[in-house]
């Protein structure tokens, strides 16, 4: 029965989802969606008690294999949670194409568990792929808009060519001896252990918008707020970072790649942290922070602290979901996501306004919520390892509280009266606002904001102790001097943006998100482009060139040879064709002239001896007798005369 329930954990909203995407069920597409999140949900929260394994004959040496083991048993459910609370809120949000956005949006949250049930390298580069296909298709969704289109391609491209580091692997493993179990990778030879602890590293690092790959996520801002919300929290991204979870103690074999996902993703944390600090679009703030926030679970993978980095990609699944939603809900009912246009936007929709604050509360690290107790697990492990790791990981916390301050004095600080028709002009100048939040886009905050505040659990004892184990690791807890450090920053920091004297400061450079996109377009796109103009030009010129002289030296051949074959050949056929009739000619005269005379006459000289041979047989006896008598006369004449 767990097996079956395993299967149907991924396949139900797969095929449920490609038949909605495939039909035109426009009224009924919502309610097939909410049920299928339904079930799907409560199908996970079996496989994670039960922990079953399945699999199917895929290749010679691998299967396509699914399991659940303490990891899975706990991002699974997330993953299945997250998206019925999302599609909930997408009920009442989405009112166009809505049997085509339910589909996909199913199809992304069952390649999200497809990966994360994944235990062989077929299982998982199936749900990669389909990921970033769905991932294109959702970001790109309003495909009529062309920046929405174009915004979906450089997310999928960015991000699937990382993911050929995926298939790197593969190869290596394979290469290597290990054979295609991620569980197994370790056991490689030394040299392709490597090769593909680094192909896992950077197709991973890719998917979680970690340096240098995070600004992909800044255009993914332009699908729908549902799209952002899923893509952020518990998919996608979330599934680079628990990759590198899965595949800990590989990268802990190789003796470089675990201090490198640490340091990369501590770097993330902090440099992202400042870019989310000087965002004025609340969207882009929050997909910032998610780079942000996932270092610190790159960093939890790095340092061998996977119950700590499972706990924080938990708790913030929830939060940056609830904190999307919201900032959906804001953007329909008032038309802009401009920080200037929504100061004071909790006071007018309180639900909406006090589950946001929750959650920039939890993402400031704000103690007892979530994301405190998480990150500080995920600090005491870089502490054990490195005090420069745990320098940067608390800088990175410095800033989470910054950037969450910003989101709670946009929220809910009073205006001066001369303010307010500079918050007007802002209204409605990305789309029409509604001027409502309806039931089923507040109901699903709630739900997270719940989660926001009490996940953090898992990363105290005796749940995190437990999770620890199970993980087969040994617990460690921060000091009680790192935490009152934890808690004295956020809360000073948070402090200090509240009563803040001057503005928070917005460089260009973290405005522009370091550049990166610009700098890709400088170091690898237009050299590729160049490139690929530069053999263009090859082929035009030389290679061309080429086949053309080489087809013109062909066709002159080819005209040559015609023209002998038209004089010289045809012309010996010809002749000798006409001498071939002279002769036959020739022949049918003779034949005519002397071989049918000859036969005639010697067919006439054998009738005349034929007529003299009849004469003699008269049918008298006694002239028989008397012929004889002559010949034997004649006979002894010739005797006589000879001798």
């Amino acid at each position: 029965m767990s097996e079956t329930a395993l299967w149907l954990l991924v396949l139900l909203p797969a095929v449920v989802g490609g038949g909605l995407a495939l039909s035109r069920l426009e009224r009924a597409a919502a309610a097939v969606s909410l049920a299928t999140a339904v079930t799907t949900a409560a199908l996970s929260v079996v496989v994670a008690l039960e922990r079953p394994r399945v699999s199917v004959p895929f290749m010679a040496g691998s299967d396509l294999a699914l399991g659940v083991d303490a990891l899975s048993a706990l991002v699974a459910p997330t993953v299945a949670v997250v998206s019925l609370l999302v599609l909930v809120f997408s009920a009442g949000e989405i009112r166009e194409s809505q049997a085509r956005f339910h589909g996909l949006m199913l199809l992304f949250a069952s390649a999200a568990l497809l990966t994360a049930t994944a235990e062989t390298l077929p299982a998982l580069l199936f749900a990669w792929e389909v990921m970033g296909a769905t991932s294109f298709a959702l970001i790109g969704f309003w495909w009529r808009e062309d920046h929405r289109v174009s915004a979906g391609l450089t997310a999928f491209v960015t991000t699937r060519t990382a993911d050929v580091g995926l298939y790197v692997a593969a190869g290596a493993a394979l290469a290597g001896g290990a054979g295609l179990a991620l569980g197994d990778l370790p056991a490689g030879s030394e040299g392709w252990r490597h090769v593909v602890a680094a192909g896992v590293l950077v197709a991973a690092l890719g998917k979680a918008a970690q340096l240098p790959f995070s600004f992909w996520l800044s255009r993914a801002m332009e699908g729908p707020s549902p799209v952002s919300a899923l893509l952020h929290s518990a998919a996608m991204v979330a599934m680079g970072g628990y990759l590198l979870l899965r595949t800990e103690p590989l990268l802990a074999s190789t003796g470089w790649a675990a201090p490198a996902a640490a340091w990369v993703g501590a770097l993330t944390a902090l440099l992202l942290g400042a870019v989310a600090v000087a965002q004025q679009d609340l969207k882009q703030l929050l997909a910032a922070s998610t780079s942000a926030q996932l270092g610190f679970v790159v960093m939890g993978a790095g340092l061998a602290s996977v119950s700590g980095g499972a706990a924080h990609l938990v708790a913030h699944a929830s939060t940056k979901a609830l904190l999307f939603l919201a900032a959906g809900a804001w953007l329909t009912a008032l038309g802009t996501k401009q920080l200037a246009g929504l100061r004071g936007v909790a006071r007018r929709w309180r639900l909406v306004g006090w589950a946001a604050t929750a959650g920039a509360l939890s993402l400031a690290g704000a103690a007892p919520l979530a994301l405190w107790a998480t990150k500080d697990a995920v600090l005491a492990a870089a502490l054990a390892e490195s005090p420069w790791l745990y320098a940067v990981g608390l800088a990175a916390a410095a800033l989470s509280a910054a950037y969450a301050g910003k989101i709670l004095v946009i929220l809910w600080r009073q205006l001066p009266e001369r303010e307010h028709a500079e918050v007007e002009a802002h209204l409605d100048e990305e789309e029409p606002g509604t001027r409502h939040v309806g039931l089923l886009e507040q109901a699903p905050l709630v739900a997270l904001a719940l989660g926001a505040v009490v996940l953090g659990v898992l990363a105290l004892p005796p749940f995190g102790d437990t999770l620890a184990r199970a993980l087969g690791e040994e617990p460690l807890h921060p000091t009680p001097l790192e935490i009152a450090a934890s808690v004295v920053i956020a809360l000073g920091v948070l402090a200090l943006v509240w009563w803040r004297p001057v503005p928070v400061p917005e460089p260009g450079w973290a405005l522009a998100w370091l550049g990166l996109e610009r700098a890709t377009q400088a170091l690898v796109v237009r050299p590729t482009l160049a490139l690929a103009e530069a053999l263009a030009r090859f082929d035009d010129r030389i290679l061309d060139r080429g086949v053309a002289g080489s087809a013109a030296a062909a066709l002159d051949l080819a005209r040559r040879a015609a023209t002998f074959d038209d004089r010289v050949l045809d012309g010996a056929v010809e002749a000798t064709s006409r001498a071939s009739l002279r002769a036959a000619e020739g022949a049918a005269r003779d034949d005519d002239r002397w071989f049918d005379g000859a036969v005639e006459a010697v067919a006439g000289w054998l009738r005349g001896l034929g007529t003299l041979a009849r004469r003699p047989q008269t049918g008298q006896l006694h002239q028989y007798y008397i012929q004889a008598v002559a010949v034997l006369a004649i006979g002894v004449l010739l005797l006589v005369t000879v001798r």
